[in-house]
């Protein structure tokens, strides 16, 4: 290696370290498990670029052995950690059973088949760890993509950080094959596509970190409606419409979710209308941690919210998900009072849960279902109800049975199979 090109990778590394060094400043700040992997990801690349751009081997001269264990390994782990944070930042979890399993799956597989990679004869172990590598990075990139498709409007940067990761992969082990065989100038374009690449994905992570992180109750989320500071009433239905259209396309299922606040009034005799507004606030916080920072929530009017959940793994989860939300809004909020001091105010309310098929009528109709069924769940014990699939009626969500539609239609569809015979 030489002086050039060794600067030029330090001044990578350097700007790598930089993004690693403020986001261990802010894990420092604001302690959490999402921001621990996140600095985990940072300095699993820049390790990453140390070891297989030759100034690990420049710097401290390792065996050779132990540099080609590094090499065979750094990649597969890194691009695991990728796949592990993915997940999470995705919510995969919640919006799509493949997404969720195949993230998983290469997490844990990609490491394992490193470790088998050095079985291998040596003069192979590099060129599997980098196919091994560059099959991660370009299923994660597929996914990242798949779900800006599904309506995540943050995954297409991210799709395109993870696109540079392929070109920078692939460099950096033809560097660690063929030490010092590229030219200044393509080394240069690894150096970029993999400063940029982290940067990118950096931007976005932060970006969505920020979201969730203002979703907390003593926060606001970012929105249009002045006191609440989620999404306005025109707004949401424009969002609905957009996904309505996207859902055709896809044929992915989706939920709409509508709360409804029974005593405004009393609460505002209560605590005033400052207090009242504290209220709100938390009231669309709560509902947006329940549904995650991927999917929008808005202020239909003035006691009621709304929020659209744009994919669903199956019919059933919203049976979780509507006893999670209701357990969550029945606890006491504490608000200032008139005399400034903090005072505890139970909020009467009531969840209307709707399952949207790919093909679903009208925004407006379906609007207007969810807050009738929030209204229906103010007699309910649970709070949270649905629309029965088999006869429509308004059912407490822990009743419905997403499955009997199903069965229905399958035996009609027999019957008429067996007509025609």
């Amino acid at each position: 290696m030489d002086k050039l090109t060794l600067m030029l990778w330090c001044m990578a590394l350097g700007a790598i370290g930089a993004v690693a060094l403020a986001r261990t400043g802010d894990l420092a700040g604001r302690p959490s498990v999402a921001k621990l992997r996140v600095v985990g990801y940072h300095v699993s690349v820049f390790l990453l670029v140390l070891v297989l751009s030759g100034v690990l081997r420049h710097a401290a001269q390792p065996g050779p052995a132990r540099l080609q264990l590094l090499q065979v390994l750094a990649g597969p782990v890194c691009v695991a950690l990728a796949s592990f944070w993915i997940h999470g930042w995705l919510a995969a979890g919640e919006r799509d059973r493949l997404m969720a399993a195949v993230l998983r799956l290469s997490a844990f597989a990609l490491p394992l088949l490193a470790l088998a990679i050095l079985r291998l004869p040596e003069d192979q172990q590099l060129p599997a760890a980098a196919a091994l590598s560059l099959a991660g990075s370009a299923l994660a990139c597929w996914l990242t993509f798949r779900a800006w498709i599904l309506g995540d409007r943050l995954a297409l940067a991210m799709a395109a950080g993870c696109m540079l990761t392929l070109p920078a992969l692939a460099g950096l082990y033809a560097l660690a094959m063929h030490p010092g065989a590229g030219s200044p100038l393509a080394q240069a374009g690894v150096a970029l596509a993999a400063t940029v690449s982290n940067a990118l994905t950096g931007r976005m992570l932060w970006r969505r970190e920020r979201h969730a992180w203002r979703t907390r109750e003593t926060g606001s989320v970012p929105a249009v409606d002045p006191v609440t500071r989620v999404h306005s009433s025109a707004a949401l239905v424009h969002r609905l419409v957009q996904s309505q259209q996207r859902r055709r396309r896809t044929r992915r299922e989706g939920a709409l979710v509508a709360v409804t606040v029974f005593d405004a009034d009393r609460i505002a005799t209560q605590v005033g209308a400052a207090g009242l507004h504290e209220v709100w606030m938390t009231v669309a916080a709560r509902l947006q941690r329940q549904v995650g920072v991927v999917n929008p929530v808005g202020r239909y009017w003035d006691r009621c919210f709304v929020a659209l959940v744009e994919t669903i793994p199956a019919p059933g989860w919203l049976r979780g998900l509507g006893l999670r939300l209701a357990r969550s809004l029945r606890r006491p909020i504490e608000v200032t009072g008139r005399d400034g001091e903090p005072v505890r105010v139970q909020v009467d309310v009531g969840i209307g849960v709707v399952h949207l098929p790919a093909f679903h009528p009208e925004v407006e109709d379906v609007l207007d279902q969810a807050q009738r069924l929030a209204e229906a769940a103010r007699g309910m014990h649970s709070r949270a109800a649905t629309a029965d699939p088999a006869s429509g009626r308004p059912v407490p969500i822990e009743e419905a049975r997403w499955g009997r539609r199903q069965r229905r239609r399958r035996e009609r569809r027999a019957d008429a199979r067996l007509a025609l015979q």
